[in-house]
């Protein structure tokens, strides 16, 4: 693998997760790299268009030519299109922020959102990531990956984000047996402990899941509306968005 590609994207990714410009030291340190080699690093990214510099010796930030190439992804992934009507019906039956998700290595990304218009719900972005282990549509996503469950057999600790995550690979595999058995996963306080998720697959003709549908809330809310009902709406939802992508062609990611 190309080394100094490798340190440029991770310049770049550290760059595009910052609220605000860096300098070169305060990135250097952030990447254990030498001062001059980030310097370079930046100059070539600056060139490029992926990074700005303010002032002539001053701190560095990504550009917006980043949001660009995202923006012309998202445009590839025709499944959106295909979802939004049943993320409106799921979001008026709901009341709760509903989450279009795809699976990143072992992440999961928003690629869309609907917000619930109560004044206390979940909050996320789209393009941000969750651990895919701790949320409902992550969890989803992996129950109907290629690679079968029992691959995660191996006991091994996981991140505990709160006390409620799975403790380890062996209590995750188990888990996501019963999601693949029951057509929806939960996330019970998995990740943000206030917080309730419920998700289903939206699948290609082929069956492979291609995304996640959910709804995630304050966990009481969740609670006193009723896991099981909301989740029948969860599951007919992603059934919708799934035959809707069958009869757009259903492109296949």
């Amino acid at each position: 693998m190309n080394n100094t590609l490798v340190k440029g994207l991770q310049l770049l990714e550290l760059l595009s997760a910052r609220d605000g410009a860096a300098g070169i030291s305060e990135l250097a340190d952030a990447l254990q790299l030498g001062r001059s080699n980030v310097h370079r690093l930046l100059q070539a990214l600056v060139e490029l268009g992926y990074v700005t510099q303010e002032g002539e010796r001053g701190s560095y930030r990504a550009s917006l030519k980043i949001w660009e190439l995202g923006a012309r992804a998202l445009r590839r992934l025709d499944f959106r299109e295909a979802a939004a009507p049943a993320m409106r019906q799921l979001l008026a039956q709901s009341n709760e922020t509903v989450h279009l998700s795809v699976l990143s290595g072992d992440e999961v990304i928003y690629i869309d959102k609907l917000d619930s218009p109560e004044p206390v719900r979940a909050y996320s972005v789209i393009g941000g990531r969750a651990p895919a282990y701790c949320v409902a549509t992550g969890k989803v996503l992996l129950a109907w990956r290629e690679a079968p469950a029992s691959s995660l057999l191996a006991v091994r600790p996981l991140h505990a984000h709160t006390p409620s995550t799975a403790p380890d690979t062996a209590a995750l595999a188990l888990e996501l047996e019963r999601v693949r058995r029951q057509g929806f996963a939960i996330n019970r306080g998995e990740w943000r402990a206030s917080v309730w998720g419920i998700a289903s697959p939206l699948r290609s003709a082929n069956g492979r899941a291609i995304a996640a549908l959910g709804i995630s809330g304050p966990a009481e809310r969740i609670r006193k509306k009723g896991v099981r009902q909301l989740a029948r709406l969860v599951v007919d939802a992603a059934a919708l968005a799934s035959a809707t992508l069958a009869r757009h062609g259903d492109v296949d990611h």
